[in-house]
């Protein structure tokens, strides 16, 4: 199975290996159709602390790293 691939842009890197990624989808509501932003945050490890705040950035999958870290952070957009 392909491991997922996000793009979003990072809201704190105040973690030590940490970033925090705020992820932005488009939602169709099924009954009346229109279309409304949605947005997540994930927690992805960034090993060298190079990403800082505003950078848009793509993250992956990978198997846990954390309680709640679940990505990592793969390239900068």
């Amino acid at each position: 199975m392909p491991k997922k691939k996000l793009t979003g842009i990072v809201v704190s890197d105040k973690m030590a290996k940490t970033v925090v990624v705020s992820v932005e989808r488009m939602i169709e509501h099924p009954k009346y159709k229109r279309r409304y932003k949605s947005h997540k945050k994930y927690k992805a490890h960034d090993e060298n602390k190079e990403y800082k705040v505003g950078d848009t950035v793509v993250i992956e999958e990978t198997n846990p790293i954390s309680k709640d870290k679940k990505f990592k952070v793969i390239a900068k957009v």
